[in-house]
């Protein structure tokens, strides 16, 4: 695990531990990922509408990092024993040839900051498109909810941010080729047994159909996970009968699970897996 995320992990920790004094002793510090995908998503990169010249263009540079193996190397880096490489952008100036990215760096693998270097598959694979496009890289960090509406505006050229593909983001955004296969999983206290009997999808939706109206489920504002819990008629969610509480970030979801101010977190399947290693490798 990367000693950055690590390290704003155990930040969020002890401002939590002061937060909940000893009310946070009777809650397990540690966490799990109930590995049963409860969707089943598409990940791609929002290019501006108004572009259609860059979305060809991406779409033949996914197309070739697909082929060569390039891709795969790259996920090595997070998924395997691959070893990250930092991304760095360049200041914003109109009079150079940029590449502009709207991203949320607080979705480990895909995007995340350590110090002033982004990392993370999209910044990698943004790298490698703004040389392979002859661009200078600029990132622009915001919150998620924001990322596409940037694109919509005019303010950056691609959306990069782990990216489901959503009718309603097509308002804002055309999206390229899927480059990633994605779902949402449930994050749990490790001694949390709710759900350990539970073999498929339709198991653990029985159970969250069947929750009481003051369960609080957490989730990444903005994310497919909101739309899950909430219900959505353009993804086919009914929802469900909870609290649903946003967060700027799943790990900041995770901590308040673990703190004992909600009950599950409801997140995409690669941040998940990294949220809870860095938290469980700390206890």
């Amino acid at each position: 695990m990367k000693k950055g995320f690590i390290l704003t992990v155990a930040m969020l920790m002890l401002c939590s531990f002061i937060l909940t004094g000893c009310n946070s002793g009777s809650e397990s510090s540690r966490a799990k990922v109930i590995d049963i995908p409860l969707t089943e998503e598409e990940y791609a990169f929002g290019v501006d509408k108004n572009q259609p010249e860059l979305l060809s263009k991406v779409n033949e540079f996914i197309s070739q990092i697909k082929s060569d193996g390039t891709l795969e190397k790259i996920s090595n880096k997070y998924f395997g024993d691959g070893e990250p490489e930092p991304v760095t952008s360049a200041v914003q100036d109109s009079s150079k040839d940029q590449l502009i990215i709207a991203t949320n760096a607080a979705f480990e693998p895909f995007e995340y900051i350590i110090g002033d270097k982004y990392y993370g598959i999209d910044m990698e694979i943004a790298a490698l498109l703004a040389d392979h496009l002859g661009k200078e890289l600029v990132i622009n960090n915001m919150d998620f909810d924001a990322v596409c509406l940037s694109v919509g505006q005019g303010k950056a050229d691609i959306a990069m941010s782990g990216l489901t593909i959503k009718e309603d983001r097509k308002e804002y955004v055309t999206f390229t080729d899927k480059y990633y296969n994605a779902s949402q999983k449930l994050i749990v206290k490790e001694n949390d047994t709710t759900f350990d009997n539970c073999k498929t999808a339709a198991d653990v939706e029985a159970i969250l159909s069947g929750l009481s109206s003051d369960t609080k489920i957490g989730v990444q504002i903005g994310t497919t996970g909101q739309f899950y819990v909430e219900g959505d008629e353009d993804w086919g969610f009914e929802g469900y009968n909870v609290k649903c509480v946003g967060y700027k970030s799943g790990s900041l979801a995770v901590q308040d699970m673990l703190n004992g101010n909600i009950s599950y977190v409801i997140i995409d399947e690669a941040p998940a897996q990294s949220i809870v290693r860095a938290i469980n490798e700390l206890n």
